[in-house]
């Protein structure tokens, strides 16, 4: 039994909703939670205890397939002490169900830190995770003057999930109610003051294990997500895309052209679109309208839409033809965003995806270039804000960023470099392929030179 915390409020994160119910890479933090309690093998049955003011934004979740594990939310209490006893009071009786209680906005708890807890349970009546601090304590008093510096390699710094035996932590509450003076942080403080004798197991938890309390947590969770995705590349095998309907614009050469011949070999019904082989203008809504048209008209669906067309034109901005800026805002950021529009449509009746690239001058403007580089910058902000509008449609949309990669566009743009210092289109197309098929969505991911083809 798993009991998922989320009875926050979230003051201190500082977006206004619940810090539960913040999106990041496309789902709310407690839905990415809720995404590995469901999916591990030692957790039969899941509750929620949600912020009862807004309790109403989670009953959809309950009926999601899912999330077949998931049997009940209901309102938590003002204080976590109190949210942990309106669990308690709606489990059942038998002293020896084993309940571990996660905080909702730790979505990055993994398998390993589950498994070690329920199995610890076996020996201990109560366990905890943690992990080492790695910075130095101090003790100080009401004048914030130091009193003691604690040995730092006997400190701990908590996280969750703890787990108890049901009876344990019961008890531990029960004699806590009779003490007027009562005050835990966590359930595991509860066991340590009103259960002494109670030995208390500590798993090793993870760094990344980390709770979404602060508006800079948010940052750090969004690049944690992406990190997740470093297994594309190595550790997942080529997707068999059979039946599936591919549309690839800009697909002539460079890396949608590897696009489109990695995903043929991969068993898709692929139709590509460019100015040069099918005289489809990307910034024309027009065009790209005909285009999906036509496909879905010869194959009755599309699975996936890929935008790879763009364009880099390199000199200062102010000897650059104002029609070149024009062209290059156009192509860059305005086509992404036709196509992405676009295709809304044939994805919602498939559950599908749109891929679009980005640069890696995204994170910071790039001198003779910046128009290029603010338009990448775009796209990164126009993936992220899609993948929330379209969740609740099922529609996914991610963005690759590939760096330094032999295409003609960056050999026009930067002349011939080392060959070793440049991607391969087909690493990009490769780990392009693996984003198609996966559940990713909001993601900007990283396919690096130095780490090729690496994704992170």
């Amino acid at each position: 039994m798993a009991v998922i915390l989320a009875g926050g409020i979230g003051v201190r994160v500082g977006l206004g909703i619940p810090k539960q119910l913040i999106k990041i890479a496309g789902k709310a933090i407690v839905e990415h939670t809720l995404e590995v309690m469901n999916a591990s093998g030692v957790i039969d049955e899941i509750i929620i205890v949600m912020n009862a003011g807004a309790i109403d934004q989670l009953t959809s979740l309950q009926n999601d397939e899912r999330f077949p594990k998931l049997t009940r939310i209901i309102p938590g209490g003002e204080t976590r002490n109190d949210s942990t006893q309106a669990a308690l009071a709606a489990l059942d009786d038998d002293p020896n169900t084993k309940v571990l209680f996660h905080d909702a906005v730790r979505p990055f708890v993994n398998e390993r830190i589950l498994d070690e807890c329920v199995e610890a349970l076996d020996h201990y009546e109560a366990v905890d995770t943690a992990i080492p601090s790695a910075d130095t304590i101090i003790q100080v008093d009401s004048a914030s003057h130091i009193t003691a510096i604690p040995n730092r390699s006997v400190l701990r710094r908590g996280q969750t999930p703890q787990a108890f035996r049901l009876g344990t932590i019961r008890r531990a509450y029960a004699l806590a109610n009779e003490d007027k003076t009562f005050h835990a942080t966590d359930d595991c403080g509860v066991v340590f003051t009103y259960l002494p004798d109670t030995p208390i197991f500590v798993v090793d938890g993870t760094p990344e294990n980390m709770k979404v309390t602060e508006p800079i947590d948010v940052h750090i969770a969004d690049k944690l997500f992406q990190l997740q995705s470093a297994s594309l590349a190595s550790d997942v095998a080529m997707p068999d895309l059979t039946g599936k309907v591919v549309v690839v614009f800009g697909g002539s050469y460079g890396i949608g052209a590897s696009v489109v011949e990695v995903a043929r070999e991969a068993g898709a019904d692929v139709h590509q679109f460019s100015r040069s082989t099918t005289g489809t203008d990307v910034r024309s809504r027009g065009a790209v309208k005909q285009a999906l048209k036509e496909v879905f008209a010869a194959s009755g669906r599309i699975d996936a839409v890929v935008m790879s067309a763009g364009v880099l034109r390199m000199g200062p901005l102010t000897k650059t033809k104002v029609k070149h800026i024009e062209s290059s805002i156009e192509t860059n950021f305005v086509a992404p965003v036709v196509v992405s529009r676009a295709a809304h449509k044939y994805l919602k009746e498939t559950g599908g995806q749109v891929l679009l690239f980005t640069s890696s001058s995204h994170t910071r403007g790039r001198a003779n270039y910046g128009i290029y580089s603010a338009s990448k910058a775009a796209v990164v902000n126009l993936t992220q804000a899609l993948a929330e509008e379209w969740a609740e449609d099922g529609v996914r949309i991610n963005c690759i960023n590939p760096q330094r990669t032999r295409t003609p566009m960056r050999t026009h743009a930067f002349g011939e470099e080392p060959v070793e210092t440049l991607l391969d289109p087909r690493q990009v197309a490769e780990v392009s392929l693996k984003v198609l098929d996966s559940g990713l969505t909001g993601q900007i991911v990283a396919v690096r030179v130095e780490e090729a083809p690496k994704v992170q």
